[in-house]
């Protein structure tokens, strides 16, 4: 078959999601979607390597052993077996993608996720046919799609499931040109470590590696580790990572505040870059555990139950590699300043980890109207940044269209240029003194640092600066009363001891 376009495969891919249109909840085409592809991707790669060395050769033996190099399909377990089951369709899938993932137990080990195949009220034989039938209509060779086409398609689909899944999106969707400029910010380099221990389907993780290859790295030598709480988006993930052709990874499922999944020892294992996007806030957390924590994460202190943030901050300045290490963090603006956290603020500030500052406009977190910043730190920062922090005032530099926020080019060029010259520019970017936040008893607000350019307003003398500042101090005033609130309410009702 011939090479598929970007936009045919983004139509083919779409396809098969809106043949589950009207059975199942939107936000679970994820999980079915993405292992059918996956599948007939894994199943015409190995016929392809299979063809090509029955070519060359002639030896059904060695094109055999030559397409189990990639990966192993056991005998029965090929898409073709499970197209011509006659019925209980949904078994044959599941047989495929245990005897899959028990023949390539390194790579592909809970790859296929824990769908429920065979439940045929929910996905009956007619329905799985035409999803099979469906992606039959196209070769998924490397050849027809390159593995980096298939990959855009890959996060085409999350996107477009973001899209569907509404308020559910967040948790495996983070918006891409940020992701983007977090990766150029930190400049993986090859032969690093790159961690990200929220890591949903995997985003940051393929950025950091396209970043390295847009810097003319050899992508071979960089290590990739992610952990998930969600089973199937761990899935997605593994599967992103292969589909991306990438060889060295390691995605693990579960809790990373509980149970951290990179250990060496009675030590966290380090690495050098470490890009996440956290949960925000969330409430149901062994607060008690984190108080006695066997890894030394709390050395900042501990978080008040109704908000984890500080808590995943803590894990990933205790993964950085003392000496090479540096993180970028995606988080609302609730961190840099609520009362509650200010101490450990306080002691983050004073161990000098606090590199720059990023306040970004509304919408960039997937279905929130919030403000987003990012927050840079380093183990050890160049001796011209030591004691000094660089904020930067990015709240205009954002474009909306279709209801969707985003950073064009130009946005990306100008924040990461304030960066690299971690200088004053007026209105945009400042630097302070680490003793000068402390004075502010460790305030992040970015407000108080970047003063904006005075500009009259119609009907008085008001400034845009004391405007902003008095909205900020309102904004802060006010939502410190809606989290005490909450917290009141939390009060009355019982808290499961959770282990998020």
């Amino acid at each position: 078959m011939s090479r598929l376009t970007q936009r045919e495969l983004e139509n083919y891919l779409w396809g098969a999601a809106t043949l589950l249109r009207g059975l199942i909840d939107a936000s679970d085409y994820k999980q079915y979607i993405f292992p059918l592809m996956f599948f007939k991707r894994l199943s015409n790669v190995w016929d392809e390597d299979y063809q090509q060395a029955l070519d060359e050769t002639g030896d059904e033996g060695y094109a055999t052993a030559t397409a189990n190099d990639r990966f192993v399909i056991p005998e029965g377990a090929h898409w073709n077996d499970v197209r011509a089951a006659p019925r209980d369709v949904g078994r044959a899938l599941l047989s495929a993608f245990l005897a899959i993932e028990a023949a390539n137990p390194k790579r592909l080990q809970g790859v296929f996720g824990n769908a429920n195949w065979t439940d045929k009220a929910q996905m009956p034989d007619s329905t799985l046919k035409n999803l099979i039938e469906h992606f039959s209509k196209h070769d998924l060779t490397l050849a027809a799609v390159p593995e980096d086409e298939l990959g855009n398609g890959y996060e085409y689909l999350i996107k477009k499931f973001a899209d569907d899944s509404g308020h559910t999106a967040q948790e495996f969707y983070t918006n891409r040109t940020l992701v983007h400029l977090m990766t150029q910010m930190l400049e993986p380099q090859p032969g690093e470590s790159i961690y990200d221990p929220t890591c949903g389907t995997g985003g940051m993780l393929v950025s950091c590696l396209a970043e390295v290859k847009r810097r003319g790295g050899d992508t071979r030598t960089t290590g990739l580790y992610g952990q998930e709480l969600i089973t199937i988006t761990a899935a997605i993930a593994r599967m992103n990572l292969v589909i991306h052709g990438v060889d060295d990874f390691h995605i693990a499922s579960g809790n990373t505040l509980a149970t951290p999944a990179f250990v060496k020892g009675d030590r966290l294992r380090t690495f050098d870059v470490i890009l996440a996007n956290p949960p925000y806030s969330i409430k149901k957390w062994n607060r008690g555990a984190w108080e006695k924590d066997p890894w030394g994460r709390n050395f900042l202190g501990t978080p008040p139950q109704g908000r984890a943030d500080y808590a995943f901050f803590q894990h990933i300045l205790s993964s950085m590699d003392p000496k090479t290490g540096r993180c970028a963090i995606l988080f609302p603006h609730g961190v840099l300043f609520r009362n509650e956290e200010a101490e450990m603020r306080r002691k983050l500030v004073e161990a000098d980890l606090l590199e720059c500052v990023l306040g970004l406009g509304p919408g960039l977190f997937y279905n929130s109207p919030m403000e987003a910043c990012v927050v840079i730190c380093r183990s050890r920062k160049p001796a011209a940044r030591a004691e000094r922090i660089l904020f930067i005032d990015a709240l205009a530099e954002i474009a909306r269209e279709r209801a969707q926020s985003f950073l064009r080019p130009e946005h990306q060029a100008r924040i990461l240029s304030a960066y690299r010259a971690f200088t004053d520019e007026p209105g945009f970017a400042a630097v302070a003194r680490v003793a000068d936040v402390l004075a502010a008893d460790g305030n992040l607000s970015i407000a108080r640092y970047v003063k904006r350019p005075k500009v009259a307003l119609a009907g008085g003398d008001a400034t845009l600066a004391a405007t902003w500042t008095k909205f900020d101090e309102e904004g802060r005033d006010f939502w410190s009363g809606m989290d005490a609130l909450v917290d009141m309410l939390d009060g009355l009702m019982p808290v499961e001891d959770a282990d998020a």
